[in-house]
């Protein structure tokens, strides 16, 4: 079996301890809309640059890349974490069982960290038969925690009225753009960690000002720049990219900090920008 080369010699990634105790690296590897012949090259090099932790999702088609990657690594397998998702067709108990058992099969795993309900479909109406069958893969151990993505206030209460089981994680789109203040409020109340997904806003903020001028005062790239204000903020973020230079650059965000003025500069940004669907919406 390979090994990966040594990895950069960049600051450890900070861990965030879900509510179930297990952890979680706060920055980790995106594979959204990465195609599969090309997935396994661009997690090698996330893994090479320091990253432990890789999210992907049934619907992305590229889990098999992933494990691809991952079983050539020669990393230990506890020090990786992998998180795939649930798509909405999908959705109901036994469905979700079958599911998972191809993800794991496309993976090449026997568990994975962290489950999610990809999106709540509220038109469809089987979120609570669905986290039924996590909470299930959660007392079997086959998924170390599980969680949901795009949920709302709303559909979080609803889950909770019907589980004692309240997720470890909900992802959600979140950049300056879209700061999703309330939504975290209700994450701090419950005990549910926030993770960002499209933490850049497809880049479609990081040419704002304020952003820019930091940018140039620290000598970082923008994305660093709002990278930064994600982990200061205490979000899991998951940036994606297949450059390796790029990848590498995303992940050398520990030796530098904001501070409480520049942080809220940044939070002067929020103005709705969705780069995605409607959670309330999309089925």
């Amino acid at each position: 079996m390979s090994t990966v080369p040594a990895v950069p010699a960049v600051p450890a990634v900070p861990a965030v301890t879900l509510n179930n105790g297990v952890t979680v690296p706060q920055l980790g590897f995106g594979v959204f809309q990465v195609p599969d012949e090309d997935t396994a090259a661009a997690v090698t090099a996330a893994l090479r640059a320091g990253y432990r932790s890789i999210d992907t999702a049934a619907v992305y088609g590229n889990e098999a890349g992933v494990g691809k990657a991952l079983a050539a690594s020669g990393i230990a397998r506890e020090e990786l974490f992998v998180t795939t998702k649930l798509w909405n067709a999908d959705q109901g108990y036994d469905a979700t069982l079958r599911a998972f058992d191809e993800s794991l099969a496309k993976l090449g795993l026997d568990h994975v960290d962290l489950y999610l309900i990809h999106w709540p479909t509220p038109a469809r109406d089987r979120y609570l038969d669905t986290w039924r069958a996590l909470e299930r893969l959660a007392a079997d151990g086959r998924a170390r925690a599980v969680g949901v993505s795009n949920f709302q206030p709303a559909h979080l209460r609803r889950l909770l009225e019907h589980s004692s089981l309240v997720p470890a994680v909900n992802q959600v789109e979140l950049h300056p753009g879209l700061q999703q203040a309330e939504l975290r409020a209700v994450h701090g109340e419950l005990g549910i960690a926030t993770e960002a997904w499209s933490p850049l806003a497809q880049g479609a903020v990081l040419g704002e000002e304020p952003i820019v001028t930091l940018a140039q005062r620290y000598g970082r790239s923008p994305a660093q720049i709002v990278l930064r204000w994600h982990l200061q903020l205490g979000n899991i973020v998951i940036p994606k990219s297949v450059t390796p230079s790029r990848i590498a650059e995303n992940i050398d965000v520990f030796d530098f900090a904001l501070t409480d003025e520049e942080m809220a500069s940044l939070a002067a940004l929020d103005r709705g920008l969705r780069t995605g669907p409607d959670p309330d919406a999309f089925n």
